[in-house]
């Protein structure tokens, strides 16, 4: 079994609060992807509350986004999310929940390969992917570039380099 994990592909983080041209840029390859994976596609989401600027994270980004129920916190309309589809909240960069939600799937299925897709490569990408590789030692984890954006092209480019160094595949 093969898994797809789409990272925080919202339109906070494509064209609105926090986007960039870098992540316009990879909406239609990661629309692509989903439409053509042959497997189970897993979709997290950077979900914060109201109170988002007395956190942590508010206090060192302080741009409010991915509220949830706003129109920043939603996947892109562009990609195609099935009905069925497995969708994870998440309140910061990594999910437990997710490395949970695989370890427990590895348990009934022989899964092959994780592919872990979207954004922000240098912050949410990278978090996920270290994160079940931790969960998943053994299982193959492959980030492709070409559907991923960082924060800058030099974070990105940045991120990439450091997943390679711990033993995940990257492709583009």
């Amino acid at each position: 079994m093969k898994v797809l994990v789409v990272v925080d592909m919202q339109n906070d983080f494509i064209d609105q609060a926090l986007g960039t041209k870098e992540a316009v840029g990879i909406v239609d390859n990661v629309a692509a992807k989903i439409k053509n994976f042959d497997g189970k596609i897993i979709f997290t989401r950077d979900t914060h509350q109201t109170d988002y600027m007395n956190t942590q994270e508010g206090h060192n980004l302080p741009v409010e986004h991915c509220i949830k129920d706003s129109e920043g916190w939603q996947i892109s309309s562009a990609l195609p999310v099935s009905e069925d589809a497995v969708i994870i909240d998440k309140p910061t960069f990594g999910s437990k929940e997710l490395g949970l939600y695989l370890e427990n799937m590895a348990k009934e299925n022989d899964i092959e390969e994780i592919e872990v897709i979207g954004l922000c490569t240098d912050i949410c990408v990278i978090s996920n992917a270290l994160l079940i590789k931790a969960f998943l030692p053994e299982v193959k984890i492959t980030v492709d570039a070409s559907c991923c954006a960082g924060v800058t092209p030099q974070s990105h480019q940045n991120a990439l380099e450091a997943m390679k160094s711990c033993q995940i595949n990257v492709i583009d």
